[in-house]
């Protein structure tokens, strides 16, 4: 069993590559770049191949399969990245790995904290020596009602830990969870809009989640809601979400992803014109956090990463019931 790395980041999930490498007895060959005409011939003679987040196109796919790649292992929880139908299509099966919670929902809860108490803002004009309180006026986030829409993993995590902190927590799933009900009240979608003080998304990328967050959402919303977002970039229309922040109806947001990220983030892109205006604008506002998709890296989570990527690929080389496996 061999696999091909694709976006592989020498300074830290590399020597990772090396450990599980020989712990599970797989070799690998890799590539910095992401996959493109290009790269994607070092797949050949491998039986998969690994990636983040980046666009795989049919054409890249129906190349794959004539290398005889049977396995696509994301190195995400998401992989909406990747054409599903088309991957069937051509006898590729597809994998996204896991790891601990606690990564990304600590990270939700620091931009809770930060775009409330206006630390962009804060750290804007400290840069310049102004330290004057007028206009750095924050809220206490024990004081808020916070909506969380989604309770898998990360979400159930989420509020968990926020229950320390005293605020009022709300709740939307499909499905309610019994022991998150302790910590939140579940509510319908509309309720949550209309009486969060921050809205926090955990949810799939998918068509159904595709842009619940758009201008009549935002219309159902209180009046300087906070938006967080360390889910997935697609889950809110970043047109909806700009006019918003301009009229004041949302008062800052805290935002690990947007759409149209994809072969942007990971990389130094400095001294690029940058195809993504909304990406632009957003940065521009002083009450707006964009992190770039960071919240999950970790040591413990890229270690995870890796080692869960070789594990899958180990579950196929026994002919054991993987469950990394994507099922649509």
């Amino acid at each position: 069993m061999k696999t091909a790395f694709f976006s592989l980041r020498e300074y830290d999930e590399l020597p990772f590559c090396e450990e599980y490498s020989k712990k599970y007895n797989i070799d690998y060959t890799y590539t910095a770049q992401y996959p493109n005409e290009e790269n994607l011939s070092i797949a050949q003679g491998c039986d998969a191949i690994s990636i983040t987040p980046c666009e795989i196109t049919e054409k890249f796919m129906e190349k794959l399969s004539s290398y005889n790649i049977k396995y696509i292992i994301c190195r995400s929880i998401g992989y909406d990245h990747v054409p599903y139908e088309c991957a069937k299509r051509n006898g590729i099966k597809v994998c996204a790995v896991s790891y601990p919670p606690d990564c990304v929902a600590n990270y939700a809860i620091m931009l809770m904290l930060m775009a409330s108490r206006q630390v962009k803002e804060i750290m804007l004009r400290n840069e310049t020596q102004d330290f004057s309180l007028k206009g750095k006026m924050g809220r206490d986030i024990s004081d808020l009602t916070i909506g969380v829409i989604g309770t898998g993993n990360i979400g159930a995590a989420v509020i968990k830990h926020l229950s320390g902190f005293g605020c009022k927590i709300l709740a939307y799933n499909i499905f309610e969870v019994e022991e998150l009900k302790q910590y939140a009240k579940f509510v319908t979608l509309d309720e949550l809009y209309k009486n969060s003080d921050i809205i926090t998304l955990h949810l799939a990328s998918n068509p159904q989640t595709y842009h619940i967050i758009n201008d009549e959402t935002f219309n159902k919303m209180k009046d300087g809601v906070i938006i967080v977002n360390t889910a997935r970039g697609t889950l809110i229309d970043s047109k909806a979400l700009i006019k918003n922040i301009k009229s004041g109806k949302v008062s800052s947001a805290g935002l690990d992803v947007i759409e149209n990220e994809n072969d942007i983030c990971y990389h130094n892109q400095s001294g690029k014109v940058m195809d993504n205006d909304e990406m632009a604008v957003l940065k521009s506002f002083p009450n707006v956090i964009y992190t770039a998709h960071m919240a999950f890296y970790t040591k413990t989570t890229v270690s995870n990463m890796i080692e869960k990527s070789f594990e899958a690929l180990k579950y196929y080389e026994r002919g054991e019931a993987n469950p990394y496996e994507v099922c649509m």
